[in-house]
């Protein structure tokens, strides 16, 4: 059930922790580690859910794909809706195109759509924007740019950067994120933590609870535009990734709960 009544402080003890993505395949995950180390249950509900932009919808946009020598990735689904949308059109990529992805996990994703090399697919150090810009810095005098993004949810932190720094750069809408029904995973418990990933994130919760007060519910969120989404709708933001020390939510999710439980004994 989602909380109401008034506002209390961080719980010192947290059970419920509310991780708003499908639950990971692998029972390696480090969020399981989580769970035994500190006796907490982890729910996993993505609260959003993506739909693809068909390819006769995307004429619209009158971008010729084969004119640019670059491609910007920052998730797997925006690689899969890249390679979907070529394949509907009937493009065919050519292999001396760049691909510019916000991290090593994301990069290596290609791998299921192309010969994956490496002199031709790059990715910042840390996850952070910032290091993918260091990266395409070194490149971007010669490259046509298509950042492959939501129609509803693109960072406007790449594209300002991309805008600033005189990149020749295209938005491709390919696909587009609508709020998922969430309101079951709430029906018989509360969480002491929620985490959000995506803006659109944020306003599912809402679109699903519109009078959703937080009420000591700890927030964490992902990302700079996530972080902002979480203020904007008046929430408090106490777990922000990334952070010094913290460029992961389970390394966040780790440091809080040093603090406000106690790990179980080996």
């Amino acid at each position: 059930m989602v909380k109401s009544g008034s506002k209390k402080s961080t719980p010192k003890t947290t059970k419920r922790i509310l991780i708003s993505q499908p639950r990971p395949e692998s029972e390696k995950s480090p969020y399981f580690d989580l769970e035994k180390k500190y006796q907490v249950e982890l729910f996993f509900h993505p609260f959003i859910k993506l739909e693809g932009i068909p390819a006769r919808e995307f004429r619209k946009q009158k971008i010729d794909i084969s004119q640019y020598s670059a491609v910007i990735f920052t998730s797997r689904n925006a690689i899969d809706h890249f390679f979907r949308t070529c394949e509907e059109m009937k493009i065919t990529i050519g292999q001396d195109t760049k691909y510019f992805c916000i991290t090593e996990a994301v990069a290596l994703y290609l791998q299921k759509f192309i010969l994956y090399r490496k002199r031709k697919v790059f990715y910042g150090a840390d996850g952070t924007n910032k290091s993918m810009f260091d990266v395409i810095n070194k490149h971007k005098e010669n490259e046509k740019f298509l950042y492959v993004c939501s129609e509803n949810q693109q960072d406007n932190e790449i594209v300002n950067w991309l805008k600033t720094n005189k990149c020749e750069y295209q938005l491709a809408f390919m696909y587009r994120t609508i709020s998922n029904d969430v309101k079951s995973v709430f029906t018989h418990c509360d969480f002491d933590v929620i985490c959000f990933f995506t803006p659109s994130g944020v306003k599912s919760l809402f679109d699903n609870f519109p009078s959703f007060e937080q009420n000591g519910t700890v927030i964490g969120a992902f990302g700079n535009n996530t972080s902002k989404a979480v203020e904007d709708a008046g929430l408090t933001l106490e777990i922000k990734v990334p952070a010094p020390q913290r460029p992961s939510m389970v390394a966040a999710l780790d440091h809080f709960l040093a603090a406000s439980a106690t790990p179980v004994k080996k």
